[in-house]
């Protein structure tokens, strides 16, 4: 399981020029499910994305978590985070879990992440989206 975090100050997802899904100061969360994860990952990667210290405090220093400042998370499905592209110049996503295996932990970790106490908004699993965020610093951090 892969996700890729980035702090932001608004993101939505638009799914057929429809806006789906919107959050103001927060992450953006690319989440990347992997053949073979399961419980464990979820819920090691919610309680991870929701402590990430990525805010900054009064002296600027990242010393400050989703909870701290009452942040909000977008996730976002992206199976293309497992991609492997050690051979050749397309990439190979067999290591990607098959939706009917994702979708349901994509669910979890969105439900994990909400038992944190971070109020979660979603994209549309499976769907062609359209992501625009607005990054803050920016800040990237990929968590694995």
């Amino acid at each position: 399981m892969r996700a890729v975090c980035q702090r932001v100050s608004e993101a939505r997802v638009c799914v057929n020029g429809a806006i789906t899904a919107e959050i103001g100061n927060g992450l953006v969360v690319l989440l990347g499910i992997a053949r073979g994860d399961g419980a464990a990952e979820v819920e090691r990667l919610a309680g991870k994305v929701a402590r990430l210290r990525v805010f900054g405090d009064a002296q600027g220093r990242f010393d400050r978590s989703l909870l701290d400042v009452g942040g909000a998370a977008l996730v976002v499905s992206q199976f293309t985070l497992i991609a492997d592209t050690r051979k050749g110049n397309r990439p190979s996503f067999t290591d990607a879990a098959p939706p009917d295996e994702a979708e349901p932990l994509y669910e979890r970790f969105c439900t994990a992440l909400r038992g944190e106490g971070i109020p979660v908004d979603t994209g549309v699993f499976g769907a062609m989206m359209a992501v625009e965020l607005v990054n803050d610093g920016p800040v990237t951090i990929v968590l694995d």
